[in-house]
């Protein structure tokens, strides 16, 4: 067992039942600890995602990670901390807009994504960027991406937000149909508590993210083409 994210995990499960300033300031070292604890994992998952996916072989740490405070302007929800850790580690840093793998550690039943996840993908993609998605798997791409989707074993896509049918300007007798109606290429695998404290956590992960790779590769070349586009 990874006794230091187990003690990432216990951090955060106090931190859920104590999400307030005082007790937050009480055990500030803590949480440095336990962040320090996070960010040394992520700076060894960047280089071993570069290992197969060389765009990201430049990434610091904080090009991946996300403060904990939560900015609670437009929220109903004022807690002030985030109960959870995550590192996006994709081409260009987290503000990119580009697709890439995500760690993210969270205690079970928690209430921001209910527990810890690997995904790999990007959300929320700017309108020509979803529509060029769309085009590559449409009229270029669509064996590929069907391949690529199947090949990232034990991992599924995200169904947030989906349409009910073929988007406007696409043909709804292609045989990729049910792949254009997707908002989110985003694919999904959540973890329990047993892996994120395994010894080898490290090393699953990593062979995990691997099975994406032509996923996130073929996402961001119609990114690219978007942009170029513009």
């Amino acid at each position: 067992m990874d006794a230091k994210m187990q003690e990432v995990l216990e951090f955060l499960k106090e931190l859920q039942r104590n999400n307030n300033r005082p007790w937050f300031e009480s055990h500030k070292s803590l949480y440095r600890r336990m962040q320090g604890v996070f960010d040394a994992f992520t700076e060894q998952l960047i280089g071993a995602v570069a290992s197969f996916d060389p765009s990201v072989g430049n990434l610091s740490v904080k090009d991946c990670t996300y403060r904990i405070y939560r900015d609670v302007r437009f929220s109903e929800d004022k807690s002030p901390y985030k109960t959870h850790f995550g590192a996006f580690i994709c081409r260009g840093g987290k503000k990119s807009g580009y697709a890439g793998y995500y760690f993210h550690v969270e205690p079970a039943g928690n209430v921001y994504l209910g527990g810890s996840l690997l995904a790999a993908g990007h959300y929320r993609y700017e309108p020509n960027e979803l529509r060029s998605i769309r085009e590559d798997i449409c009229y270029g791409s669509g064996d590929a991406f069907d391949r690529a989707v199947r090949k990232a074993e034990g991992f599924e896509l995200e169904t947030a937000d989906r349409l009910k049918r073929v988007p406007t300007g696409f043909p709804a007798d292609s045989p990729y149909a049910e792949y254009l109606k997707y908002r989110n290429y985003c694919l999904l695998h959540p973890v329990d508590e047993s892996f994120v404290t395994t010894d080898d956590l490290l090393e699953r992960t990593v062979e995990m993210f691997r099975t994406t790779r032509d996923f996130v590769l073929l996402l961001n070349r119609a990114i690219d083409f978007a942009r170029e586009e513009m």
